[in-house]
C-alpha cells in the first residue's frame, strides 16, 4: 500500500481518538493544568509522561475493543456482567458526567464574561447551539466540527512561547522527577492523572469508533488517531502548565481557576496571551460541554439496550436525545443560579470519577483479554502490564484522594 492511500485511509479514520482526548482537556482539566504550574512552576511537568504512556495503552485498548466487536464499552458490560452491575456502575456516571457538564458550563460562562460577555445571555446561547449542533447534525458533521474545534487548542501553545520561558530548565523539569512530599503537590500529582484518564473517556471513544463503523482492516489507522490524540491532548497540557509556571510561578500569585489564570496574564504577558489563553478556555469548555453529555447519553442507552446515536432521530433514539437535552438543560440551570454550590458539585463529580474509574479499567482490561469476545486481538503481555500497572497506581492514588478530599467537603 502506498503512503499516499496509508495517509487518505488515516484522514478518512481519523476523528474518534483525537476529539475524544483533545477533548479531556475540558475546563475541569485547563483549572488543574493551570493551578499546578501556578503553584508549583515546572515542578509537576514531569508526571506527563507516565500519564501519556498509559493514555495511550488505555485508550488504545478501548479503540480495539470497539473496532473487533462494533459495540460500545457499556453494551458489553450489561452483555457479560448483567444488568444490575451495569446499572449502578451507569448511576455513579451520571451523577459525576452531570458535575462535569456543569463544570465545563461553569468554564464557558467565565471565560464569556473575561471577555466582556454576560454569562445570563452566553450561557443559555452555548446551550442551545450545541443542543442544535447535535439534535439536528449527522456523526459526519459533528465529527467535523469537533476536528475544527480541536485546533483552537494550539491557543495554549502560542501563549507557552509568548510567556518566554526558561527551556533549559523546563527540558531539566520534565525529564528529572522531582516529587515533593507536599499534601498540595500529591493533590495536583493525583488530579493530573484523574483528569487526563476519566471513566467517561473509554465510553466515548469505543461507542464513537462503534457509530463510525471503522473495520479491522483499517485498525492501523484508527490506532494512530489514538496515538496523535494522546500526545496531542498532552502537549497542550504541558504549555498550560508551562505558560503558568512561568508568568504566575515566578510572581507568586495563586490561582483556583483557570479563568483566573487567563485574568492574570493580562498584566504580565500582555493582552493577546490573556485573551487567547482565554478563548481557549472557551472553546475547551464548550466542547466539553457538548462531549461529556453525549458519553452520558451513549452509555446509558447501550447499558438500558436503547437506540443511540447522532445520526438517529429523536423518533428512532427518542430516550438517547432526551437524556442529552436534559443534562445540557438542567447543567445551563445551574450554573446561572446565583450562589449554587458549584464547588461542592465538582469536587463531588471528581470523588466519584476516582472511585469509578479502576472498576471501569478492570472491566475493559477483562473484556479485552476474552478471547472468544476478541480472537487474536486480545491484549499483549506488555499492554497487560502497563494495563494492570494503570489500575494498580490509580487505585492508590483513589485512596489517597478520598482522605484528601472527602474530609474538605463536608466544609464547603
Amino acid at each position: 500500500m502506498s503512503l499516499w492511500r496509508k495517509f487518505v485511509i488515516f484522514l478518512s479514520i481519523m476523528g474518534p481518538g483525537i476529539i475524544t482526548a483533545n477533548i479531556d482537556n475540558d475546563a475541569s482539566g485547563i483549572t488543574t493544568y493551570s493551578v499546578a504550574g501556578a503553584r508549583f512552576g515546572y515542578g509537576l511537568l514531569w508526571t506527563l509522561i507516565p500519564t501519556t504512556i498509559a493514555l495511550v495503552v488505555i485508550q488504545g485498548m478501548v479503540a480495539r475493543m470497539g473496532i473487533v466487536t462494533g459495540k460500545g464499552l457499556s453494551d458489553l458490560i450489561r452483555e457479560n456482567y448483567g444488568v444490575k452491575t451495569t446499572f449502578f456502575l451507569m448511576l455513579g456516571l451520571l451523577v459525576a458526567n452531570f458535575g462535569t457538564t456543569v463544570a465545563n458550563l461553569a468554564g464557558w460562562a467565565a471565560s464569556m464574561e473575561i471577555l466582556g460577555f454576560s454569562k445570563y445571555i452566553m450561557v443559555p446561547v452555548g446551550a442551545v447551539v450545541i443542543w442544535v449542533m447535535v439534535t439536528k447534525g449527522s456523526y459526519r458533521s459533528v465529527e467535523r466540527i469537533l476536528l475544527i474545534a480541536c485546533l483552537m487548542y494550539f491557543g495554549y501553545v502560542v501563549s507557552g512561547f509568548m510567556a518566554k520561558p526558561d527551556w533549559q530548565l523546563v527540558l531539566k523539569d520534565t525529564l528529572i522527577p522531582r516529587a515533593r512530599l507536599e499534601p498540595e503537590y500529591i493533590m495536583l500529582s493525583i488530579a493530573i492523572i484523574g483528569t487526563t484518564i476519566t471513566p467517561w473517556m473509554q465510553f466515548y471513544l469505543q461507542s464513537s469508533i462503534a457509530e463510525k463503523g471503522i473495520k479491522k482492516e483499517n485498525y492501523a489507522a484508527s490506532r494512530l488517531d489514538v496515538i496523535t490524540g494522546c500526545f496531542i491532548t498532552d502537549i497542550v497540557s504541558f504549555f498550560i502548565i508551562l505558560t503558568c509556571g512561568t508568568v504566575l510561578f515566578s510572581q507568586g500569585i495563586r490561582i483556583n481557576e483557570a479563568s483566573e489564570a487567563a485574568m492574570a496574564l493580562k498584566p504580565l504577558a500582555g493582552d493577546y496571551a490573556s485573551i487567547i489563553f482565554g478563548m481557549s478556555l472557551a472553546n475547551a469548555s464548550l466542547l466539553g460541554a457538548i462531549i461529556v453529555p453525549l458519553a452520558t447519553a451513549y452509555y446509558i442507552c447501550e447499558a438500558l439496550g436503547w437506540e443511540a446515536g447522532i445520526n438517529k432521530t429523536f423518533r428512532e433514539a427518542p430516550q438517547f436525545m432526551w437524556i442529552y437535552t436534559l443534562i445540557i438543560a438542567v447543567g445551563a440551570a445551574v450554573v446561572l443560579i446565583p450562589g449554587a454550590q458549584l464547588v461542592f458539585l465538582m469536587v463531588l463529580s471528581s470523588v466519584i470519577n476516582g472511585l469509578l474509574l479502576p472498576f471501569v479499567l478492570i472491566y475493559a482490561i477483562t473484556l479485552v483479554n476474552d478471547k472468544k469476545l476478541m480472537g487474536e486481538y486480545t491484549n499483549s503481555k506488555g499492554y497487560n502490564y502497563v494495563a494492570w500497572g494503570t489500575v494498580a497506581v490509580i487505585l492508590c492514588l483513589t485512596a489517597i484522594l478520598i482522605v484528601t478530599v472527602v474530609a474538605p467537603i463536608g466544609s464547603i
